[in-house]
């Protein structure tokens, strides 16, 4: 393709990494089968041919017949150019409301929409920075240091799912939400020292925030609940909770009230141990100027 004489560069699946469709999520197939199928029919419709279209949206062949046949989630973009040049009017731009709720995996989708819902939520972290607060390149860097390695489109369509779950930050009214890290998570240089400088300085500035608690458990301190894993507790408006403990009931998501008391207990002392927000804060700065 050229424009005015300069040939022009077509996306391929090297431009978009992250956006295959994930073969176990049935939901998600549908719906990306469904769109793929509306985009052929509309194509055909109009008597274009699969070039031709590619040309005119700015994309290969091959990524115009894997998103037509439903192998690949098309971008909002795409969706919109597609409208204009099949004269659809709208009814295929309108398709990213359906695209865009199956975009992530859906394990993330199902707690995004849990996170969303919270009024509060209460994290223990003792491996590694928890998602809520992790910096693009932090999560990177763990996602590339999996064994067997992902390819790298997972790594960035798990990074892009990962960061998808903190506009939990942005509810209005904002859901309270408590961290308590390890000292060994805050000083783990995860990325080298210019990524973890700034996961440091992201996590004052969410540890700023009016709606957010964020402690950290000094390696130095005494035996402590959490010692054994992870937990994750989050408490809706109607009084409901669901919680989440690697060390109690098999590791798996827990709904019944006595159980629920027993993570509490668990988080409210490992709470009650740790640094005080204040002091947490300080010593997460003191790294910042020790670097």
């Amino acid at each position: 393709m050229s424009v005015d004489g300069e040939a022009v560069r077509l996306r391929t699946e090297a431009d978009e990494p992250g956006w295959e469709v994930d073969p176990d999520d049935e939901w998600g197939v549908a719906v990306i089968a469904t769109v793929g199928r509306q985009l052929r029919l509309r194509r055909e419709a109009v008597g274009m041919r699969v070039p031709e279209f590619g040309a005119a949206v700015g994309y290969g062949d091959d990524m115009v017949y894997k998103i037509e046949a439903g192998k690949r989630i098309p971008r909002q973009q795409y969706l919109d150019t597609a409208d204009e040049v099949l004269g659809a009017g709208g009814l295929i731009s309108a398709t990213w409301e359906d695209v865009k709720k199956v975009r992530y995996p859906k394990k993330v989708r199902e707690l995004g929409k849990l996170e969303e819902k919270a009024a509060e939520i209460g994290v223990y972290e003792c491996n590694s920075v928890h998602g809520l607060l992790q910096t693009p390149d932090h999560a990177r860097a763990l996602f590339e240091a999996a064994q067997p390695p992902y390819s790298q489109d997972d790594v960035e369509r798990m990074v892009t799912a990962r960061l998808s779950r903190q506009s939990v930050f942005e509810r209005d009214p904002a859901p309270s939400i408590h961290f308590v890290l390890e000292e060994a998570v805050v000083r783990r240089q995860v990325g080298g020292t210019m990524v973890w400088r700034q996961q440091l300085e992201h996590l004052l500035e969410v540890g700023r925030l009016r709606s957010v608690t964020l402690q950290v458990m000094p390696t130095n301190s005494d035996a402590h609940p959490g010692l054994d894993g992870k937990i994750e507790l989050l408490k809706f408006p109607d009084g409901t909770a669901v919680g989440r403990s690697d060390s109690a009931f098999n590791g798996r998501p827990i709904t019944d009230p006595k159980q629920l008391r027993i993570l509490d207990l668990r988080y409210g002392t490992i709470r009650a141990q740790a640094l005080p927000p204040r002091e947490s804060l300080a010593f997460i700065e003191q790294l910042l100027g020790e670097t």
